[in-house]
C-alpha cells in the first residue's frame, strides 16, 4: 500500500475551520467501535491496530510526513489542530515510534534502498517499530551506553540489553544505538542499526510500571545477527543521528497533546464534582489555559523548525520541560478536586474521561522520560546561556 502525493489533499490550502471540521467528522465517523477511547496509559496493538489501520487507509497516520512519502505534510498550525481534535474525541494513540521517530531520521540518513523498503511499511502497518536507546547504567548520560556490535564479514553481532523499551513487546522492528568502537571516546563510536525484533538470541521481559501496566520492557541481544545494511548512516558516526533524533523525541514529548487532554478531564471533573462555578477554581483552570496557549505557540515553533529542516538546537529542552511540569500541575489538581475518589485505581463508571488518579500517575514519568528535567536545565545553562559548568 502507498499513498502518492497526487491523492492526498493538500489540507493547508483550506481554513482553518474548515479543516477543524473535516478532522472531527472523520473521527465521529470512522473511529472503530472496538477501539477504546480516553486512555490514560498506551494502548496495547490489540487495542490500538484497529485505528491505525483506519488512519492508514486514510492516508492520515503520518500528519507530519512530506506528502511525497504519503505524510499529510501539515503546517504546525493545522497539525496542531489534528492534535487537538483527536484529543478531544478521545481517540487512543496508536503505536507511532516508526511514524514520529524513524520516519524523519530515515528521510534525512537512510539509503535510499532503506526509504523505499521502510518508510511503506511503516504506513501500512507492516512494521511497528520500537526504541532501543536507554540501558542500565546509561539513561539520561546515553552515550556510556555498553551494547555493542562487532562486524563479521557480512553481518553485526550484537550483545548487550535496553531497558525502558516503551511497547517494545508489541514491536516486530527496533532501532538501536550499539557501539562499535570502544577505542575512542564514548560519543565517537556509536552507530545506528535497524534489528527484527524476530532475530534469533533477542529476549523481551516486560516491566510493570507505576500503573501497574505492562507497556514497558526490557530487551536482551545475545549474539544478535543482523546484515551490515541495517547500519543508518557512517559506522561511529550514530550519535549524530542520535542526537538529531533526541531533538524530534523532545518536540513530541514537549506536544501540548498531554496537557491539553488533562485539562480537558480537569473541566469534566470540575463540572462532574461541583467546583466549576468556584472562583478560586476558575482563576486556577484560567492560568493552566493560558500556559498551554504559551505551549502550543512554543510546539508550534518547533514544528515549524522540522518542517523546513532547520536544525533543532539545545533550547528543545524548554519545551520538553515547560510540557511535562504543566502536565502533572493539571493533575495534581484533578487529584485536588476529586476528593474521596482520587485513590481510585480505576475510573469510576461512566467517568472514564475523568479519571484523576490515572493522570496523575500517568503525567509523574514525563519529567523523567527523553532526558530528565534536571539534564535538560543543565543542558539549557551550559548550551544555551553559556553558563559555566
Amino acid at each position: 500500500m502507498n499513498y502518492p502525493a497526487h491523492k492526498l489533499p493538500d489540507y493547508n490550502t483550506i481554513s482553518d475551520e474548515e479543516f477543524r471540521k473535516i478532522v472531527k467528522c472523520f473521527l465521529e465517523e470512522a473511529y472503530p467501535n472496538e477501539a477504546p477511547r480516553f486512555l490514560q496509559r498506551r494502548a496495547r496493538l490489540n487495542e490500538a491496530m484497529p485505528w491505525y489501520m483506519v488512519l492508514s487507509d486514510k492516508g492520515w497516520l503520518a500528519p507530519t510526513w512530506p506528502r511525497e512519502w504519503g505524510g499529510m505534510e501539515l503546517s504546525p498550525n493545522k497539525h496542531l489542530i489534528f492534535i487537538d481534535e483527536f484529543e478531544n474525541f478521545g481517540a487512543a494513540r496508536v503505536h507511532d515510534i516508526g511514524v514520529v521517530m524513524l520516519g524523519p531520521l530515515l528521510m534525512k540518513y537512510g539509503t535510499e534502498k532503506q526509504k523505499l523498503n521502510y518508510l511503506p511499511k511503516i504506513l501500512e502497518g507492516t512494521d511497528i517499530w520500537a526504541q532501543g536507546y536507554s540501558e542500565p547504567n546509561a539513561g539520561s548520560d546515553l552515550a556510556s551506553l555498553r551494547t555493542e556490535a562487532v562486524r563479521e564479514g557480512e553481518n553485526w553481532i550484537i550483545n548487550g540489553q535496553k531497558t525502558w523499551t516503551t511497547l517494545g513487546a508489541d514491536a516486530n522492528w527496533i532501532f538501536i544505538l550499539v557501539r562499535t568502537d570502544k577505542t575512542v571516546k564514548k560519543q565517537a563510536g556509536i552507530s545506528f542499526i535497524l534489528v527484527p525484533m524476530s532475530s534469533e538470541g533477542i529476549t523481551v521481559r516486560p516491566i510493570e510500571n507505576l500503573e501497574l501496566k505492562d507497556e514497558l520492557c526490557e530487551v536482551f541481544f545475545d549474539n544478535v545477527k543482523v546484515p551490515v545494511e541495517n547500519l543508518v548512516g557512517k559506522e561511529n558516526d550514530g550519535w549524530s543521528i542520535a542526537k538529531a533524533l533526541l531533538g524530534h523525541e523532545r518536540v513530541f514529548i514537549g506536544a501540548p497533546r498531554l496537557s491539553a487532554q488533562a485539562l480537558g478531564r480537569l473541566k469534566r471533573l470540575a463540572i462532574h464534582t461541583g467546583v466549576w462555578e468556584e472562583e478560586s477554581f476558575r482563576n486556577k483552570y484560567i492560568h493552566f489555559s493560558m500556559d498551554l496557549e504559551d505551549l502550543s505557540d512554543l510546539f508550534e515553533t518547533y514544528t515549524e523548525k522540522l518542517r523546513t529542516g532547520a536544525p533543532i538546537g539545545a533550547d528543545v529542552a524548554v519545551i520538553k520541560i515547560f510540557q511535562s511540569e504543566l502536565y502533572q500541575r493539571i493533575s495534581d489538581e484533578m487529584i485536588e478536586i476529586s476528593a474521596e475518589d482520587s485513590g481510585r485505581r480505576e475510573p469510576a463508571p461512566g467517568c472514564e474521561s475523568m479519571h484523576a488518579s490515572g493522570a496523575w500517575l500517568a503525567a509523574r514519568p514525563t519529567t523523567i522520560f527523553g532526558g530528565s528535567n534536571e539534564i535538560m536545565r543543565n543542558m539549557l545553562a551550559k548550551f544555551v546561556l553559556k553558563l559555566p559548568t
